[in-house]
């Protein structure tokens, strides 16, 4: 009994580095830099960098033989079956888009691959050309079996696209990896989806400072901060990939309903959660719904911020970051009502 109550030893700080060692590759169309700044644990970012390439082999619908392309291939055809992290991801896409009523689309595949932008042959289709695929866009005809772990798209045409939560899910499974290798301080980056794990090294239980993107800018190019620990900040805008077209710019992120890209007020959207797949799907549905709908669905949600850039250069932040979300001044931007 005596030995139940002695007390159990303190748990040690981990020992942290000043200069975080660090990888930065070109992965999936971007630019992937994580960082680590727990001594001793360098050797993690390889197998991090690891976890990232096989899933993203398995994922994307611009490589031949990856598994999405072959469900693709396969649409009114017969069921395929494939590895668990592609099945979970291709179940919680569907989950998104019915949780936002068809806003975000994982069956948009044959209207992005019709505008391809942000590739060499981007191009913006006829009308008749949209026209004709809008009716394969359609969630509810993707058809998963999870006892068989098998994905049937019913129509032939049909192809699902996760490019809008990819990111978002490989995100946070490297930090899954990082964690698993006692890794407790560290900031992940894959090109627009940030995740800062633990505390920044400056101080005793500091929140790390984290830019949000300026949309009109380069990535890097801050319009604002806020303070954050364990929280992805995902970032969707009008000039991240785009076409331009007889002076208009049309964006990457599409309408499923149109078989256009979204085309309203917002030229940015900054989401802040704690899991940077939800961010992913966040942006692309608040996209949708423009700054007033946008905000009103973000408040409804638990443990979930939102920053609107508006293209007269207004920013509108959520009320959770009402005492905490920082303009940078100087750069034209003023805060929204």
């Amino acid at each position: 009994m005596a030995a139940c109550n002695q007390a159990k030893p303190a748990t040690k700080a981990p020992e942290l580095v000043k200069t975080p060692y660090q990888d930065t590759q070109f992965l999936m169309g971007t630019v992937v830099t994580l960082r680590i700044y727990d001594k001793g644990k360098q050797p993690v970012l390889e197998k991090a960098f690891d976890r990232i390439k096989e899933l993203a082999d398995a994922i994307t619908v611009n490589q031949k033989g990856s598994q999405v392309d072959a469900v693709n291939a396969a649409a009114g055809k017969h069921a395929v079956k494939v590895d668990q992290d592609v099945f979970d991801l291709i179940t919680y896409a569907k989950s998104y888009s019915e949780q936002s009523n068809g806003s975000f689309d994982l069956a948009i595949g044959p209207i992005t691959s019709l505008w391809h932008i942000g590739f060499a042959d981007a191009k913006k289709p006829t009308q008749s050309e949209i026209d004709a695929r809008l009716p394969l866009v359609h969630y509810q005809d993707v058809t998963l079996n999870a006892a068989k772990r098998t994905v049937y798209l019913q129509k032939k045409g049909m192809a699902i696209d996760l490019g809008g939560i990819a990111k978002g899910y490989i995100t946070d499974q490297v930090v899954k990896v990082l964690k698993k290798n006692g890794v407790t301080t560290a900031i992940v980056d894959l090109g627009g989806n940030i995740y800062v794990l633990g505390h920044s090294p400056k101080a005793k239980d500091a929140d790390w400072t984290v830019g949000i993107q300026d949309p009109k800018q380069t990535r890097g190019s801050s319009l604002g901060t806020i303070p954050a620990s364990n929280k992805t900040i995902v970032t969707s805008g009008i000039y991240e990939r785009y076409l331009k077209v007889d002076g208009k710019i049309y964006m990457h992120l599409m309408n499923p309903k149109t078989g256009y890209p979204f085309d309203n007020n917002l030229m940015g959207v900054s989401i802040i959660t704690k899991h940077s797949v939800d961010g992913d799907a966040l942006s692309t549905a608040t996209f949708d719904k423009g700054l007033k709908d946008g905000l009103a669905f973000i408040e409804k949600r638990k443990d979930t911020e939102a920053i609107f850039i508006t293209k007269d250069k207004k920013v509108y932040i959520s009320s959770g970051l009402k005492k905490t979300f920082k303009l940078i001044t100087g750069l034209g931007y003023t805060m929204g009502n």
